[in-house]
């Protein structure tokens, strides 16, 4: 969360707007302070037991609990515990969620009426929701009609000011993918799409199914390289010295890695996947093809064949990013909350 958050809650710490973090990691988490002056940092800095920290947690950061304006959960997971705080010291709460859990237990098959109680139940609750899509609040709008006036679309951001075409970078990838490899990411069905191209492309990311894949694809006779996770710093780097960029998952809540490489001018291929085709608009600032290795391979095909169609995508790709996910306008919309909820 840290590696992407820290440019908006700087931003906001600038804006005089004081920020605690509470993580339910341990004593480690204590090295952000580095990073983040000003912002403090309250962690399970005692080593206690993970289910014993979470039910207690609202006991053990009290001081902060007690004393804050508002407390404002990032995502679904551990939002019960956020909750538990914000009713127990009687605070405002700000429910602000990158994706909707539900979707992506359902998607996976999972048991969804747990996690749909949760997400009511906090829906419900929240003095205000921010989600990162339409179709996010369009979703929970008709599970609770009388949340509209709550319910707040703000997208994922992107520092542009990094996330930025560097033109004295060489080419050395013709495709890049970077993300965790799980079904979700459906990488099996690009590797397989690369095998019969004549191409360079890089894999960055972990995840259950990286030596799996690596068992089964290799480098592709050299073809591909396969790198773990890299920080988040590090990423517009390596997106210059990609060609193109390909999301080929089945289903994505608002893809951060996408709109980063949008952002760096970056011709794209996603999928036509929820998540992925409400940024890509086909044919205008990117590419969008199916799942299945065809589909796959004949988007990658027409980019490489096509060089001034893939330049006309990268400069739109950026223009986009520019007028949507730009870091000082997102900070200005999350601003704007945080005082309607405080002064509330």
């Amino acid at each position: 969360m840290f590696d992407r958050e820290v440019a908006l809650y700087k931003r906001l710490r600038d804006r005089g707007v004081s920020v605690s973090f509470v993580t339910y990691g341990n004593s480690d988490d204590l090295y952000y302070r580095e990073c983040l002056p000003g912002i403090k940092i309250l962690c399970n800095r005692w080593g206690l037991p993970d289910s014993i920290y979470r039910r207690f947690l609202h006991i053990i950061h009290a001081k902060a609990l007690k004393t804050c304006d508002l407390i404002k959960t990032n995502q679904m997971n551990g939002a019960d515990v956020v909750l538990r705080c914000a009713q127990f010291w009687r605070k405002p709460l700000i429910c602000r969620m990158g994706y909707m859990w539900s979707e992506f237990v359902n998607y996976e098959n999972g048991s969804v009426e747990k996690v749909k109680q949760l997400e009511n139940n906090l829906f419900r609750s929240a003095d205000r929701i921010i989600v990162t899509t339409n179709e996010m609040r369009e979703n929970i709008l008709e599970r609770i009609p009388d949340s509209k006036a709550k319910t707040s679309v703000v997208p994922n951001y992107v520092e542009t000011d990094r996330f930025t075409l560097n033109t004295d970078m060489l080419k050395e990838f013709d495709i890049l993918f970077v993300g965790r490899l799980s079904p979700q990411k459906n990488v099996s069905a690009l590797l397989t799409a690369l095998s019969d191209l004549d191409i360079k492309a890089i894999i960055i990311g972990n995840g259950e199914l990286r030596d799996e894949l690596q068992s089964q694809f290799g480098d592709l006779n050299g073809k591909v390289s396969w790198q773990r996770n890299i920080p988040n710093s590090k990423l517009p780097a390596m997106m210059n010295r990609s060609r193109i960029f390909i999301l080929p998952s089945h289903y994505e809540g608002h893809p951060k890695t996408l709109i980063e490489a949008m952002s760096c001018g970056m011709p794209v291929i996603g999928a036509d996947s929820p998540g992925i085709r409400e940024i890509i608009r086909h044919g205008e600032n990117g590419w969008l093809c199916g799942t299945d290795v065809e589909s796959i391979g004949k988007a990658i095909r027409k980019l490489l064949k096509d060089p001034a169609l893939a330049q006309r995508f990268g400069d739109n790709a950026r223009k986009f990013v520019l007028q949507n996910y730009a870091l000082e306008d997102i900070v200005e919309k999350e601003l704007q909350i945080i005082k309607d909820v405080a002064i509330t």
